[in-house]
């Protein structure tokens, strides 16, 4: 069907075309043995074949960063919750010190509140900070209560926060420094 279509729509255009002594002409296939023999054809003056050889075959990973002023950037965490009649999907993002990004993202299978599933993702994220032996951290996110409430400046009331609290609490501990830091939600 789809040829008749192309078919019909082809002859529709030789007409239009007709009337400006335009003749249209059906580009014939080109073959795979045409373009081998055109470039086999071609000269190269100055070619130079490919070094695959590679110095040191131990060597997975090479590249330059200065320390002195690397060192003292901790790494950042970006977390946020998206909510729609589906579920709940929480995301985060590690940032390195060096500016190498690394994502994660989880689909919630429970119904919760949006506070809770802003906890869920910025526990997701820190756990993935200990799991990669990080040990300064800035945490980001735009949900004001959940920052204040880990920051200290404002009190958790709700029961099914105050678990949530006290975990994130407890994985603080596997770091050195940890700051939480709010963030309007066009910058997160």
């Amino acid at each position: 069907m789809e040829s008749t279509a192309l078919n019909e729509r082809m002859a529709r255009w030789q007409i239009l075309l007709s009337e400006f002594d335009i003749v249209y002409i059906n580009q014939k296939a080109v073959k795979g043995s045409a373009i081998a023999e055109f470039l086999a054809r071609q000269d190269l003056e100055d070619y130079e074949p490919l070094d695959f050889d590679f110095q040191n075959e131990d060597l997975m990973y090479v590249a330059t960063a200065e320390q002195d002023s690397q060192e003292n950037h901790p790494w950042k965490l970006n977390f946020d919750r998206t909510s729609n009649a589906v579920g709940n999907e929480i995301r985060a993002v590690l940032i390195s010190r060096y500016g190498d990004h690394y994502p994660f993202t989880s689909k919630l299978d429970f119904d919760c509140t949006n506070n809770m599933a802003e906890y869920e993702a910025c526990i997701m994220g820190i756990r993935a900070a200990i799991e990669r032996k990080i040990k300064t951290l800035e945490v980001y996110g735009d949900f004001a209560l959940v920052i204040y409430q880990l920051k200290g400046e404002w009190e958790t009331r709700d029961l099914k926060l105050i678990s949530y609290q006290k975990l994130v609490l407890e994985l603080m501990e596997e770091f050195d420094d940890i700051t939480f830091c709010y963030l309007p939600r066009d910058e997160n």
